[in-house]
């Protein structure tokens, strides 16, 4: 394959390029936030599933000519040969559907199911890395689950070489496995990279199976992510000692205010002594509260990241389908009612989760990174830190909201730049 035709699919590469095409052009200190919407909206190029895996096969079939000319019909025919050969059905369940069909919708869809990539892992014969750049690229997801019993034998049979019809003998031999009870729950409150490190141990499949029963437990506690958990609840610490700073500042700026006009009143009173007037002064200024952590909620934390959001009369936000990205970000509004679900334990923390409260922490430090250049940098390693330790993979500056994220930290006022492109998308 040419050099330029692997150009044409570095979806990395072309990101890349118009990110910096908007930021070191001329214009942009002045009009940051419609340059970035323009880019996000328009040029950056919104990867479906199914693009992603039509330039997977395109790569390693080896097919000649340029991609762009190629039918979806020899995709379909490579997907069902491959299907064939590996001896993979077209569903991990029972189906009336026919492969073709299914393939055909692959190749055409936004998006798919967690499942879908696993199979797809057997019936092209993929490597484990190929799994997983799967998950965390074309599905914008976390890497393989280690808590869940299914992607734990699949992720084994990927590293050992294994076919569909063995992950099926392994997979039989766990449902027919007696559930190990209390015995696994101490694994559903470890580290995730912990447990994801036993699993790369297990080199024999009775010892995989043995592991993976021990999730079968009775009481279906959700399988949540404990490193990732760990990361949102220090990320989220921060932001509220952070957003405690922002209100404690607000309020001694108001009482400066106030206390300026009452000691300019006072000043022409001729019956108000110096010492009357100076201890009125003291006292507004002392009544200016001081925030803690502790006195800062969802609410709080929604209000200052997600500002720009219209919102509705009950002071919810305005659904997202509004936004003219909603597409492009669906899922990655920092709202209330998420950050809620997160701390009772009721739904994972997502990678964006943590990717946008680094980013606000970082927007609130520009004293320790004046030069936006070394901003940027060191935001896209202490985020990848943050992420590679929760197992959810690094930055992917093709995925559109990620990009959004980067372009803001190249501005004057990251956060200011962040809820001007939120409010434009819901002007357009």
């Amino acid at each position: 394959m040419s050099e330029e035709f692997e150009n044409k699919l570095d979806f990395t590469e072309n990101a890349r390029e118009a990110l910096y095409s908007a930021v070191d052009s001329e214009g942009f200190i002045d009009n940051d936030a419609e340059m970035i919407y323009d880019v996000i909206s328009k040029r950056l190029k919104f990867i479906p599933f199914g693009e992603y895996l039509k330039r997977y096969i395109y790569r390693s079939a080896g097919i000649e000519g340029p991609f762009e000319e190629v039918g979806l019909d020899i995709y379909r025919r490579i997907i069902r040969d491959s299907f064939a050969d590996t001896d993979t059905p077209p569903s991990f369940e029972p189906t009336s559907a026919k492969l073709s069909a299914l393939s055909k919708n692959w190749l055409t869809q936004q998006s798919v199911s967690r499942k879908v990539v696993f199979l797809l892992g057997f019936g092209l014969g993929m490597p484990e890395n190929d799994v997983d750049r799967f998950l965390t690229k074309a599905l914008r997801e976390r890497g393989f689950n280690a808590k869940d019993p299914f992607e734990i034998i699949c992720w084994h049979c990927f590293r050992k070489g294994y076919g569909y019809p063995k992950f099926n003998e392994l997979w039989n031999s766990f449902l027919k496995a007696s559930p190990q009870g209390s015995a696994g729950r101490h694994l559903l409150d470890e580290l995730t990279v912990a447990v994801r490190g036993k699993v790369d141990t297990l080199s024999e499949d009775d010892a995989l199976i043995a592991f993976a029963s021990q999730f079968k437990t009775k009481d279906n506690r959700p399988k949540l992510s404990v490193s990732t958990r760990k990361c949102f609840d220090g990320l989220f610490a921060e932001a509220k000692r952070i957003v405690a700073e922002i209100y404690t500042r607000g309020e001694e700026e108001r009482a400066r205010i106030e206390a300026a006009k009452v000691e300019d009143r006072l000043l022409r009173d001729d019956r108000v002594s110096d010492s009357e007037r100076n201890e009125r002064i003291r006292r507004i200024r002392a009544e200016a509260r001081i925030y803690k952590p502790e006195d800062i909620t969802e609410s709080d934390l929604e209000h200052i990241i997600s500002s720009a959001i219209p919102v509705d009369r009950h002071g919810n936000l305005t659904p997202s389908k509004a936004s003219a990205l909603s597409g492009r970000f669906d899922g990655k509004r920092f709202s209330r009612q998420h950050i809620n679900d997160i701390l009772e334990g009721n739904t994972e923390a997502t990678r964006f989760d943590i990717i946008t409260l680094n980013f606000f922490i970082m927007s609130q430090s520009l004293d320790q990174h004046p030069n936006k250049r070394e901003r940027y940098f060191s935001f896209i390693n202490s985020t990848n830190r943050l992420l590679e330790g929760c197992g959810l993979g690094e930055l992917y500056i093709s995925n559109p909201y990620e990009c959004f994220v980067l372009m803001c930290l190249l501005s004057e006022d990251p956060l200011g730049t962040y809820a001007d492109v939120w409010e434009l998308s819901y002007e357009n």
